[in-house]
């Protein structure tokens, strides 16, 4: 829990420092995703970007100088009827939402993404749950050493 406390600290000395409509509109679609998914956490990866996360990404939060982004990691795979994806649409895998400045945020429909993405995390940890564990192949011994079994039996 010490790194879920440490990156959410993290994320509010970095939006305590931007100061302006990003932080604002950052800090609310945060607030969403809190209240869609009361049990997400927040880590810090690949360089500081914040990710939010339950059974695997949910989403990404990014900020850039025009825009705030949030990357669904798995939202192609995701129903929505509201339109709400407006970025990263040609993928197979991720979609994403550009807010600019001034941007209504539908609230009701993004939470409704993070609540579809927790499901379909929890649907793939559990699939995984249920699959038996792998059996990994009899090591290989490395060539030197077949050559020497063989010259001790010969």
């Amino acid at each position: 829990m010490a790194a879920q406390t440490d990156a959410s600290v993290l994320i509010d000395m970095k939006m305590d420092e931007l100061g302006d409509w990003r932080a604002e509109l950052f800090t609310r679609l945060r607030a969403l995703i809190h209240v869609a998914d009361p049990d997400v956490v927040e880590e810090l990866k690949w360089g500081g970007t914040p990710v939010f996360s339950h059974d695997g990404i949910i989403c990404t939060g990014e900020i850039y100088k025009e825009w705030v982004k949030l990357t669904f990691a798995k939202g192609a795979f995701l129903k929505d009827p509201k339109h709400v994806f407006n970025a990263s649409l040609e993928g197979n895998l991720r979609r994403a939402v550009d807010f600019r400045k001034g941007a209504t945020v539908d609230g009701p429909a993004l939470m409704k993404l993070v609540k579809d993405a927790v499901a379909l995390n929890q649907a793939a940890a559990e699939k995984k749950a249920k699959r038996p564990a792998a059996k990994r192949p009899a090591a290989k011994q490395p060539a030197a050493k077949q050559r020497a079994a063989k010259a001790k039996k010969s």
